[in-house]
């Protein structure tokens, strides 16, 4: 079985909401860290999934090698427990997912930047704490404080997907607030997409 949709959004832009919509849609969904529940594979129980791809592509070149009986990824990033790892930002390892998974579709979840920063900044943390002092591609250790360095990240990342795939039908960028989103997707992706919300909402009243 091969991965058939991506998500290279960065998170608060409504991962969880796309997890659960997929879900519901009928598809097998790994989303930051694979739980129990999801697999009979032990050896993959509470995985991050940034490592799970990592581990693949620099094992056998496949980052969806750990991924069997999944359908898709809602989350990839790690920021937690020592770890750092940003697949979304890796050129290397997006175009490994294409070439070992035929006609994998690639969303790119996203919001107003100020939004999405401050919505970082509310969460635990994240904004506060763990970007500042991560080494994330485009936000080394010491950036990421100031709402004017993380929406320079945010925007150079979405700016990054788009040179990337230029033109290409097999990827789709959306806004979680659109009210269209929904049937933008569903619309990419050839499914009805039944189920469409907020969920792991912040204190600010933010989507995650």
């Amino acid at each position: 079985m091969t991965l058939k949709v991506v998500n290279l959004g960065l998170p608060k832009t409504g991962t969880t909401t796309l997890a659960r919509a997929l879900r519901r849609a009928g598809l097998h969904v790994a989303d930051h860290r694979i739980r129990p529940r999801q697999t009979e594979n032990a050896q993959l129980h509470d995985a991050f999934v940034a490592d799970l791809l990592y581990r693949g592509y620099f094992q056998t070149g496949d980052p969806g090698f750990y991924f069997d009986g999944f359908d898709a990824i809602s989350e990839m990033s790690v920021l937690r427990e020592g770890r750092s790892l940003w697949p979304q930002m890796d050129f290397g390892l997006i175009m490994a997912l294409r070439k070992h998974n035929p006609g994998v579709k690639f969303l790119a979840s996203n919001r107003d930047p100020f939004n999405m920063s401050q919505s970082m900044l509310a969460w635990s943390d994240l904004g506060t704490a763990r970007l500042p002092a991560g080494n994330i591609p485009g936000l080394p250790e010491g950036f990421g404080e100031t709402s004017v360095e993380r929406m320079q990240w945010i925007e150079a990342h979405y700016a990054h997907l788009r040179a990337i795939f230029r033109g290409d039908d097999d990827f789709l960028e959306y806004d979680v607030a659109d009210p269209a989103a929904r049937d933008l997707i569903g619309g990419f992706l050839e499914m009805p997409i039944h189920w469409w919300g907020r969920t792991n909402v912040n204190k600010l009243n933010e989507v995650a």
